[in-house]
């Protein structure tokens, strides 16, 4: 026996196999209630509890490896190929002492018909029968199922640690005493004779006995065809499987082998439960609510209702927590004028480092929880019902329903998002997702969204009782979807085309949610929030101050104040006294101290050079820098305009909303209306302003095509839109 046994976890989606993972490693893999959500193999050391004499052995502890969840072996996506290449140790891959099968007791059967396959294919396997406290009074019996395959079965609780030990104590006796099951499926004569003639052409170091060869001659014949992108297969095994496809004529050679496998189950199903009849509590739950948020009608409604209520509670609960980031910014930035000798170093620090990225960081507390929300409606399984609800809507524009899965990860951000459409079978399936997943809203256009509609939309907007603030977000959020689809089926009918295959999504029952797993999300996504402020929003706001503050020109003197103490604008807050008190102390001053002119800097002059072509969208040539500096990253807008309305600013300690809603001409009227809101809030809707999705796509598409594509596609639709929001508006008197 190796130094260091190889045990691989396997199983259908969704049947808590990350979470019995993390029990037994002690790591804490990302918990997924829809298929597809762990794409790459994950490997933890699963430490056993041994007798000393069998410390001889080196069975101590053993690598366990999270492979892919996947519905059966037929490789046709990359998931399943790496699940199978793992299972049997193919390729580059170690072949595995011993396989832990994960099966939802709830769903037996379904989940039977991979631990069928893994017999058949001679594997050494112990089967968790997971999450049996869902099951309830119709929980199958672990040792009916021992018996009926002829492996271990222990019934486990990955979500409170039940069973775990007994579970540990099984994989070493499976080391310790190899044995394989054994399982007799009735194959109609006809494809045993196809399978034995592609057995034959099955490489020999890939062979293991009579029924293990028929056992890869079946899998090959169901996942080797003229559109597989299947790699490592030998060029004899894939002309064998063409032929017999071939002569098939009349018979479908994937039903027989399935149609055999379900009967043999489905003969043997009523000796695994002690109740056949009986629904589990939990169950019987599920079918009720699934009856209401299922509804073609009603599902819609509601989920409306759920993204209203997360992005109203997203302006009201997170206000305190950004007013005390706002109000450390600040504080930061007085301390370090206040200690530096005025000159270069004292406004990199102040301007360009703390209040650049401040103004950043400011947005935290809105994406932490934005990812309380999202963790919580995943973790109770509302996620999988709004793919399911969605799938009614991509199925007539040409989508993969799974396509829904990585579009939904889209929402927090695109790269994972487009690295998860390695679930998808077909290439033209993920090509055509690739290209409209950076249209989803992802959590970088938050902060955009968020300082646009507090600065140019006040809180006490409304349409009719309705706050416009809210609103908007959530109108934000359900453009992005709609352009998302709509872009989907005209690439899909033009560029990219191709049949539609069914969607295969199983809806899990309701459940409650963990902590530990929401919390971990949260982190995970604010981790990354902070890396990307530290790191490439930290470098483009150092090198944009640069641009902004260089070549020094000689100062002038600030104008008398663009408001009056009369003409002040609501603030966000109720309580109008922040920007009232600014505009007023900039009013009793008559002329403001000497400050640089921004507009003469080396951006200014490159913002001025292109306002001409942004003029038509409501922009002017500080939006123009903005943008400029948002194509390296969305969020990098907000430090540019913070650098913008900082450098040289009569009052530049003002948290950002607040100078660019005070902002007006010389008559007092706003130099940023709601309708350059809107149309801001389009264009950075729908352009490609992310380096690193660029950089993902080419990445997979293994070409600068696509990413060239993408990139001017995106452009040419959000200036497109931008310009008809605002001509239009402007056309309609607003």
């Amino acid at each position: 026996m190796q130094a260091c046994p190889l045990v691989v976890l396997v199983g259908n989606p969704n049947v808590g196999k990350t979470t019995l993972f993390n029990r037994l490693t002690g790591q804490s893999a990302r918990v997924g209630n829809y298929p597809g959500i762990t794409v790459e193999r994950r490997v933890g050391t699963l430490r056993l509890d041994v007798a000393q004499e069998t410390r001889a052995a080196d069975l101590g502890a053993v690598d366990l490896v999270d492979v892919p969840g996947a519905y059966s072996l037929s490789a046709r996506s990359v998931e399943e190929q790496i699940a199978i290449s793992s299972v049997l140790g193919l390729g580059e891959h170690q072949q595995p002492a011993l396989a832990i099968l994960v099966a939802d007791a709830g769903q037996l059967i379904r989940n039977l018909y991979l631990a069928l396959q893994l017999v058949e294919l001679g594997v050494e396997l112990v089967i968790a029968l997971n999450m049996v406290d869902e099951a309830a009074e119709n929980a199958p019996s672990p040792q009916a199922v021992s018996q009926l395959l002829g492996v271990p079965c222990v019934a486990t609780n990955g979500r409170s640690g039940e069973g775990l030990r007994e579970l540990k104590q099984a994989v070493l006796q499976a080391l310790l005493n190899q044995g394989r099951g054994a399982v007799h499926v009735r194959y109609p004569p006809e494809l045993l004779r196809d399978v034995d003639w592609v057995a034959d052409a099955i490489p020999q170091e890939w062979r293991g006995g009579v029924e293990r060869d028929r056992a890869l001659a079946m899998w090959a014949l169901s996942s080797v065809d003229a559109d597989d992108e299947l790699a490592g297969i030998p060029h004899g095994l894939r002309e064998r499987c063409q032929e017999v496809h071939q002569r098939a004529t009349g018979r479908d050679i994937d039903h027989e082998i399935i149609n055999a496998r379900y009967t043999f189950l489905d003969a043997h199903s009523a000796e695994l439960y002690q109740k056949s009849d009986a629904i589990s509590p939990v169950r019987k739950l599920t079918q009720r609510l699934d009856r209401v948020l299922l509804h073609p009608v009603w599902g819609f409604g509601i989920f409306l209702v759920v993204m209203f209520t997360i992005f109203q509670a997203l302006f009201s609960w997170s206000e305190p927590g950004i007013r005390l980031v706002e109000h450390g910014v600040t504080g930061l930035q007085a301390l370090t004028v206040a200690i530096l000798p005025a000159g270069v170093t004292c406004d990199l620090l102040s301007q360009g480092v703390i209040g650049g990225v401040g103004n950043v960081l400011v947005f935290l507390p809105q994406i932490l929880l934005l990812f309380l929300f999202v963790g919580v409606l995943e973790d109770t399984g509302y996620m999988a019902r709004v793919a399911y609800l969605m799938d009614r809507v991509m199925k007539t524009l040409g989508l993969h329903g799974r396509a829904f899965v990585p579009m939904l990860s889209g929402y927090a951000c695109a790269v994972p998002a487009i690295l998860a459409t390695r679930t998808m079978e077909r290439r033209r399936d993920r090509l055509l997702t690739m290209l409209v997943i950076p249209l989803m809203t992802c959590s970088a256009r938050l902060p955009v969204y968020t300082l646009v509609i507090a600065a140019l939309f006040p809180a006490s907007f409304k349409l009719g009782w309705i706050p416009v603030q809210p609103l908007l977000m959530v109108g934000m959020y359900l453009f992005g979807t709609a352009m998302a689809l709509i872009c989907a089926a005209v690439l899909g009918r033009t560029v990219v085309r191709g049949r539609r295959v069914p969607l295969i999504l199983e809806l899990p029952p309701y459940r409650k949610p963990q902590a530990q797993s929401v919390l971990k999300l949260m982190w995970e996504r604010s981790t990354v929030f902070l890396k990307e402020a530290g790191t490439i929003i930290l470098f483009c706001t150092v090198a944009l101050w640069g641009l902004l503050s260089f070549p020094k020109t000689d100062a002038v003197t600030a104008p008398v104040a663009t408001l009056s103490a009369k003409q002040t604008v609501p603030a966000l807050q109720a309580d109008p006294a922040p920007a009232t008190k600014t505009v007023a102390r900039e009013a009793s001053t008559g002329a403001g101290p000497a400050r640089p002119d921004v507009g003469r800097s080396y951006a200014g002059r490159l913002g001025k050079a292109i306002e001409p072509a942004l003029a038509p969208l409501g922009f002017d040539w500080k939006i123009g820098v903005g943008i400029i500096g948002a194509f390296a990253a969305r969020e990098v807008f907000i430090s540019t305009m913070a650098l913008v309305y900082g450098i040289g600013s009569a009052d530049d300690q003002a948290p950002l909303r607040e100078r660019i809603r005070a902002e007006s001409v010389a008559n007092g009227k706003p130099v940023y209306s709601p309708l350059t809101g809107l149309s801001l809030l389009v264009f950075f809707a729908l352009a490609c302003q992310c380096m690193s999705t660029l950089a993902v796509v080419r990445r997979e598409t293994k070409s600068w095509v696509w990413p060239g594509f993408l990139f001017g596609y995106m452009t040419t639709l959000a200036y497109a839109m931008s310009f008809v929001v605002y001509q239009g508006g402007k056309l309609l008197g607003f």
